[in-house]
């Protein structure tokens, strides 16, 4: 089976209607405190009922749309697709521990991949009404407006978000941020590992990078910083999709600085 241009066309005009779908019911869920309940999987791996809900909904519209597409949720919805069709990977809500808390912020994040080419990534940031997007080859966007990346040479005025996963360890987070702060730059922790990808797609960050991330939290943000004119890493690399993979996105002007001082075991250029 195989999808043509125009096929992928539609399929990134639906799912920019659908985050917007689903992000007024992320909102209306988050300015109602009542309205759900704070739960863990983990330790700092908060848990929401609306997270699930969210999910359901994004799943259920897509497969009524696109039945032979394929499907992989961070809540557990999964569908393998027919062989060669588009996967949409989908988290949704990125930021859940800002959201249980009252923090605004977070969003949705839809992505779609055909074999190893993120082909379409959306991220709605519902408090703001914000919705970045891009289609593989056409460029990026937000709120329709044509994104290019920082054109920073160095760090010294820049900024760095630094992303953290309990995978990765307290030791290894400390040691990437002391590293980060040593090249000069501003250092950020804002909670959401989608959102400050789709910061430096819009120039607001210079750099991102993580010791570890999932798919659902970074596909969508990758297609946004490659086609608004950044460098991403290869988080696709052996079981990336699955399993994840650690994660460097720069503009190119502090690319081989990152680069360097991230120093991050694993990582494919």
């Amino acid at each position: 089976m195989s999808f043509d241009s125009l096929a992928l066309d539609i399929r990134f005009e639906v799912a920019k209607a659908l985050a917007r779908e689903v992000g007024e019911v992320a909102k209306k869920r988050f300015l109602d405190r009542s309205s759900f309940t704070i739960g863990f999987k983990g330790p700092q791996d908060y848990l929401t009922e609306v997270d699930g809900e969210v999910e359901r909904l994004i799943f259920s519209r897509l497969h009524q749309l696109f039945p032979e597409d394929g499907f992989i949720g961070e809540e557990g919805a999964g569908l393998p697709g027919h062989e060669g069709a588009p996967v949409w990977v989908v988290d949704p809500i990125d930021g859940t521990a800002n959201f249980a808390k009252g923090i605004p912020h977070f969003c949705i994040s839809i992505a779609a991949i055909v074999g190893r080419n993120v082909e379409i990534g959306i991220i709605y940031d519902p408090m703001v009404d914000e919705i970045f997007a891009a289609r593989r080859g056409a460029g990026a966007t937000l709120n329709g407006v044509t994104m290019k990346i920082s054109q920073a040479q160095d760090l010294t005025a820049g900024s760095v978000e630094v992303g953290w996963n309990l995978k990765a360890g307290p030791g290894k987070y400390l040691a990437l941020v002391g590293r980060m702060v040593g090249t000069g730059a501003s250092v950020f922790r804002c909670g959401s590992g989608a959102l400050g990808l789709a910061y430096v797609a819009a120039g607001r960050r210079d750099a991102y990078v993580e010791n570890f991330i999932n798919s659902w939290d970074c596909l969508a943000g990758i297609v946004l910083i490659r086609e608004a004119g950044g460098y991403v890493s290869d988080f696709l690399a052996g079981e990336g999709l699955r399993k994840g993979n650690p994660l460097l996105a720069a503009a190119p002007g502090v690319k081989d600085t990152i680069w360097r001082a991230a120093a991050i075991e694993g990582l494919v250029p």
